[in-house]
């Protein structure tokens, strides 16, 4: 390992005007910016250390504040100390009494900890010379068991079970690797459904996807009801009958209307519905998922700690576990997540409908495969085809699969010229919005 000491950490505010063409829009969200509170650890070497949380543009500035008010417990830690000990380390993080009060473990504080985190995660690996995924992937069973804090989770799964888990799948970890290096990871696209595109938009898109070898897609819905019935039947002409399509509701349903919406939905064959509720309602969840089974209820961007996923599964609220890399408090969090699942059976599908997230959740799916969950069935990660010119090791997709990553690291550092000129309210970017036109639909000032 070329060990280095975290010397200094740069906060950075980065956002783009997504909301000009209406891309990530959905029911909850009508013209996002998708933006970033990004972090760069500095060092006494050559190597930096690069992490973000994902945001839609306002309030990006007080996640910036948060991660400021938590940088001194990364600062001056050298990295073959946090090595020795992920899980003192992820457990120092999350420990600082005086922020605890303000968000244990959820809120601006957690998304604040996971841009910290992962960046401390990034720096490693680049230290190890590896891929994030690679990182941990050549963990031993132990290892990896000591990233995780088991704390409010050994009702369901105790350090011990973990590391059995582990063991019983680790003599066909180096075939699975070989494998996934060969043939990529199954992904699926969302970027031909957004709520806010015409119908020509929505099948210019769905046709483009058709021809480039997509076989999952995913559109939104949560709007007018006859609207969505009419968009799914539109989509579901365009892609086929054999393609898989996902329908993601992004919370706006009461857990009634979510049951009755899914039904009406359901003649267009559904794979799963994603977020048909409030995320936070893990009863409404499983009463949802009772009543429109066979239809999957999927979930877990906005879920944003262990505890919470661990009740989901315990009550059958999900069968499909979308993580997100940055609402939960960064990989050592994550990983808890992944053996959850795996100890549930349940797929993890990861979210990845924002900037830097399909760059983040290739290596956690590909760890899932590889280490822990030990299964491709039903195992698909989201795709957007915004905004990957601005990092360094950008995700990249060939026939509707992940391409493995191999640079060393989280791939989430992005070019000096983007944080440059996306940088808010001062990038140029925003300079040259500032007087200019808005379309119709857009938001100005995020």
């Amino acid at each position: 390992m070329h060990d280095c000491e975290i010397t200094g950490v740069d906060v950075r505010d980065v956002r783009f005007p997504t909301s000009r063409t209406l891309a990530g829009s959905d029911a909850m969200n009508e013209a996002p910016d998708y933006s970033a509170a990004y972090v760069i650890l500095e060092t006494d070497s050559d190597l930096t250390g690069h992490g973000m949380t994902f945001t839609i543009g306002r309030g990006t500035e007080i996640v910036v504040a948060a991660i400021h008010a938590l940088a001194h417990l990364v600062r001056g830690r050298r990295i073959a100390d946090v090595a020795a000990d992920p899980r003192g380390f992820w457990r120092a993080v999350t420990g600082d009494s005086h922020l605890r009060w303000i968000g244990p473990e959820k809120g601006v504080i957690h998304l604040a900890t996971a841009a910290l985190v992962n960046a401390v995660w990034d720096l490693w690996a680049k230290a190890e010379g590896k891929p994030l995924w690679k990182l941990v992937v050549d963990m031993s069973p132990a290892q990896l068991v000591g990233c995780v804090d088991f704390r409010y989770m050994t009702d369901a799964l105790t350090p011990e079970q973990a590391v059995e888990q582990l063991e019983s799948r680790a003599a066909g970890k180096a075939q699975r690797e070989a494998e996934i290096r060969r043939e990529g990871f199954p992904a699926y696209a969302t970027s031909v459904g957004w709520l806010g595109f015409t119908d020509e938009e929505v099948r210019r898109r769905c046709r483009a996807a058709v021809e480039e070898g997509w076989t999952h897609l995913k559109m939104k819905v949560g709007g007018d009801l006859d609207t969505d019935l009419r968009r799914a039947s539109m989509i579901r002409r365009e892609i086929g009958p054999e393609r898989f399509l996902m329908m993601d509701a992004n919370q706006v349903w009461e857990v009634d209307e979510a049951i009755a919406a899914t039904r009406r939905l359901a003649e267009f064959e559904p794979w799963w519905m994603e977020e048909p509720t409030s995320p936070d309602d893990v009863l409404g969840h499983a009463r949802i998922a009772r009543e429109v089974a066979p239809i999957r209820i999927a979930t877990g961007e906005h879920c944003h700690n262990r505890t919470m996923f661990k009740q989901l599964m315990q009550a059958g609220g999900l069968a499909v576990c979308q993580l997100d890399a940055c609402r939960l408090g960064g990989v050592n969090e994550v990983l808890a997540v992944l053996l959850l699942a795996a100890r549930f059976g349940i797929p993890v599908c990861p979210h990845a409908g924002g900037i830097g997230l399909s760059e983040y959740v290739q290596h956690l799916s590909l760890i899932d495969y590889i280490s822990i969950g030990g299964e491709l069935r039903d195992r698909v990660i989201e795709y957007i085809d915004e905004l990957h010119e601005h990092f360094v090791a950008p995700a990249q997709i060939r026939n509707g699969r992940y391409v493995v990553p191999d640079t060393p690291g989280y791939s989430v550092e992005m070019l000096p010229e983007s944080l440059e000129e996306y940088a808010f309210p001062d990038g140029a970017a925003w300079r040259a919005s500032a007087s200019g036109p808005v379309p119709a639909g857009a938001v100005r000032g995020r």
